[in-house]
């Protein structure tokens, strides 16, 4: 019967342990995906994106009126 309490003690220590890993890795995650967001908000709000954005619709629109 010992055996067996030990055998059980460490699933349980190991069963904890790897509950407390996901949890970490999940918050982890969730923190990096709120940095990413964060970043491609201000990337997206700069002056040189937008002017470039600008440019590529104008060639678009030009190319277009050619095949029209």
């Amino acid at each position: 019967m010992e055996m067996n309490h030990i055998i059980d003690v460490l699933l349980g220590i190991i069963m904890a342990g790897s509950g407390w890993f996901i949890s970490a890795q999940s918050k982890e995650i969730k923190r990096i995906d709120i940095l990413l967001n964060k970043t491609r908000e201000d990337y997206a709000k700069r002056d040189d994106v937008t002017v470039a954005i600008n440019r590529l619709e104008e060639k678009i629109d030009r190319i277009l009126e050619r095949i029209k």
